[in-house]
């Protein structure tokens, strides 16, 4: 009888010990640096507020009881680009703060070893050095710009890694790349590739305009992305079609990209 007093004790303890304790919790992926930690006072002013660290499941084997600490995640033999989850256990009444969390997000590092498409527009890329888990954006030079053709994640690791893509190739000379944009806002691309689709040029019919405009190889029509603009700029459709509704556009000049090319249409009245 005394040990099953004692054992609900002891249970009971530890349930009122966790109740006066909350979690914090961030992660992401090993960048190198180190986590800062906002650790105020507790409430009555005993002590401070984090009362411990673990990392990946870890205690922190450092100093946590002053008003802020880092932690050092080579402490972990971490490696560039492995996934960190860290929990501050803290007291109630209290709030500590990341103050650098931004150091746990993935950078794009990638180098891509090789890449390759055929007519078809089947890509095909492998990648090295990636130190965290970023969508790579496949990218499309047309309309005298890179046009975004889609996304691929990113598998965030330093070995080797292979992608495969299906882009919409348009007539003529195809240039393509991938690229990736991290929390820095700064773009990393990987070396352009050419590539000839056979395809035959589109044109629109008609450029006066009272419903629909078509987009035709010859006398078939033929589906290609587009984008219609007003003649301030200003996008009002965006597609992929053989045709384009413009029932809804009031009469003027507007401007029209498809295929590789810019035309000029005019809307008439019904």
């Amino acid at each position: 009888m005394k040990q099953v007093v004692l054992t609900s004790f002891f249970l009971l303890s530890v349930f009122l010990c966790l109740a006066q304790e909350k979690l914090l919790s961030l992660d992401g992926t090993f960048q190198n640096n180190n986590l800062v930690v906002y650790n105020p006072p507790q409430s009555d002013g005993f002590g401070f507020c984090v009362t411990k660290v673990l990392v990946n499941g870890e205690i922190l084997p450092a100093a946590i009881q002053s008003a802020h600490f880092e932690i050092n995640f080579q402490l972990f033999q971490l490696k560039v680009g492995e996934n960190v989850f860290v929990v501050l256990e803290h007291a109630i009444g209290c709030q500590p703060r990341f103050m650098n969390p931004e150091i746990l997000l993935p950078k794009s590092t990638f180098r891509c070893t090789s890449i390759n498409v055929d007519k078809t527009g089947a890509i095909n890329w492998t990648t090295a050095d990636e130190a965290g888990s970023l969508d790579f954006i496949i990218e499309q030079y047309r309309w005298n710009r890179w046009v975004e053709a889609g996304q691929v994640k990113g598998k965030g690791t330093k070995q080797s890694n292979s992608y495969y893509f299906q882009i919409t190739p348009h007539s003529g000379k195809n240039q393509v790349r991938v690229s990736q944009i991290d929390n820095t806002g700064e773009k990393r691309s990987s070396q352009v590739v050419f590539f000839n689709s056979g395809l035959s040029s589109m044109k629109i019919s008609p450029t006066k305009v009272r419903d629909n405009l078509y987009f035709k190889t010859g006398s078939k029509e033929m589906k290609t992305k587009f984008e219609v603009y007003d003649a301030y700029g200003n996008l009002l459709k965006v597609g992929f079609a053989s045709m384009v509704d413009c029932t809804n556009l009031v009469s003027g000049v507007y401007f029209i990209n498809f295929d590789n090319q810019t035309e000029k249409f005019i809307k008439i009245a019904e």
